[in-house]
């Protein structure tokens, strides 16, 4: 498994009249996870557009343990998941020290640049997944 681990901070903008994090706001602390990732693992946006390919979300949910609030210095941990097919499947852990606050679940795939599904894995990705073993 890859992983890799970031920290951020709550902004107050994120937060709601309760003061804690708007629900939807997960969804990119998720986003800023996995571009962390990719950069540091030379699979990023940049690296998946210079292959001439996409790579759109086709799955995504948020788990809520307990509320994040302005403020918060949380760590986001994300996690490559290897499968055979044609996709990027990551999860994704959100915690304030030791306590877990959300977890989450992204899946993508890949499309040609008119957006024409690959059904099996493009070259770009096979040699990624062989540089990290994972063929």
């Amino acid at each position: 498994m890859l992983t890799h681990t970031s920290k951020f901070r709550v902004r107050f903008n994120e937060t709601d009249p309760l003061g804690i994090v708007w629900h939807g706001h997960y969804v990119t602390y998720l986003e800023d996870g996995r571009e962390a990732f990719g950069e540091e693992f030379g699979i990023s946006y940049k690296d998946i557009q210079n292959a001439n390919l996409f790579a759109p979300i086709v799955k995504c949910t948020v788990d809520y343990k307990s509320p994040l609030r302005h403020g918060d210095w949380a760590t986001i941990e994300t996690i490559f998941v290897n499968n055979i097919a044609a996709k990027l499947h990551f999860t994704y852990k959100i915690f304030i020290g030791e306590t877990l606050i959300a977890t989450g679940e992204t899946v993508q795939v890949f499309t040609d640049l008119k957006g024409e599904l690959f059904l099996s894995n493009p070259p770009f990705f096979e040699e990624w997944k062989r540089k990290y073993n994972f063929l």
